[in-house]
C-alpha cells in the first residue's frame, strides 16, 4: 500500500502562507483540531507549522512570538514523501525523524498531507483484516 491510496479522495489541504502571523495560524490549528499546517510561499511548500513549534517558541521567546510570521517559527525545510512511497517506509521515516506530519509532494507540488494517525490507522485496519481472515480460515478447517 502506498501513500497515494491513503490520500485518495481527500479534499484540498488546509495551508497557510509564509507571512501569516503565528496567532492566526495557531487559531486555524485550534479551530480545525489539527496538529500541523503546511506553509506555502505562493504555490511552493517551504515548511511545516505545528503545535510543537508554538510551544517551543513560547518557551524560548514568550508571548511576543505570537505576532511574528510563521516563517520565523516553522520547521524548515519540510520532510516530504511522494505518493508512491510505501506506507511502512513513511512510518519508518516519521519514527526516525520524530515527526507526526508529512506533506506528499509530486513533481515539486504538494498533493496531500498525512499524519502518523492516518498511517497507524491503516496498519491497524490491515492487522485486524488479516486476523479476521485467519479466524475464518481456522473455523473452516
Amino acid at each position: 500500500m502506498t501513500i497515494a491510496r491513503i490520500i485518495e479522495g481527500r479534499g484540498p489541504v488546509q495551508t497557510c502562507q509564509i507571512d501569516t502571523v503565528v496567532s492566526e495560524a495557531a487559531g486555524i490549528l485550534a479551530q480545525r483540531r489539527i496538529g500541523a499546517l503546511p506553509i506555502m510561499d505562493g504555490d511552493t511548500l517551504v515548511g511545516i507549522f505545528s503545535e510543537r513549534d508554538v510551544l517551543y517558541r513560547l518557551h524560548d521567546s514568550g508571548p511576543d512570538m505570537l505576532q511574528k510570521p510563521v516563517a520565523e517559527v516553522m520547521t524548515s525545510p519540510p520532510v516530504t514523501v511522494e505518493p508512491a512511497t510505501p506506507v511502512l517506509s513513511a512510518l519508518a521515516l516519521m519514527t526516525r525523524r520524530r515527526i507526526r506530519h508529512l506533506p506528499v509532494v509530486q513533481d515539486g507540488r504538494m498533493v496531500g498531507f498525512v499524519s502518523i494517525g492516518d498511517l497507524v490507522k491503516y496498519r491497524i485496519d490491515k492487522v485486524e483484516s488479516e486476523a479476521a481472515a485467519m479466524r475464518d480460515y481456522i473455523q473452516m478447517a
